[in-house]
């Protein structure tokens, strides 16, 4: 079962692209048609965690197996392309190509979706 935690943070999104959802934490940058400096998203394959910051306001979703996961990153996904045409950009996972992260993408089936 997916759970989620909400909380209010008084900050910009750079705050969880240097900190807590760095490549060095693990984590990819979700890019959509929403990014800014007021909205963010990213996600970990390995703990199975997407966060999303919009305004303050913070979600933090953990899924307990990697089908949820996946599911949640494809929901995002549909989500994005049904509200602007290209919201959905791909998941960056950094500079490098088939790094520890990209490689967790791909071993879960997100492959494509890696850019």
């Amino acid at each position: 079962m997916v759970k989620r935690k909400e909380y209010f943070k008084s900050t910009e999104r750079y705050e969880f692209d240097w900190g807590m959802c760095s490549i060095s934490e693990g984590f990819a940058q979700v890019d959509t048609w929403q990014d800014a400096s007021y909205f963010g998203m990213w996600a970990n394959p390995e703990t199975l965690t997407i966060v999303c910051y919009c305004e303050g306001d913070v979600s933090i979703t953990t899924a307990e197996t990697p089908q949820e996961f996946v599911e949640e990153i494809l929901k995002i996904k549909t989500w994005s392309n049904e509200n602007a045409d290209n919201g959905f950009k791909g998941i960056d996972t950094g500079w490098t190509e088939n790094n520890p992260i990209e490689m967790k993408f791909k071993a879960l089936g997100l492959g494509e979706l890696v850019h």
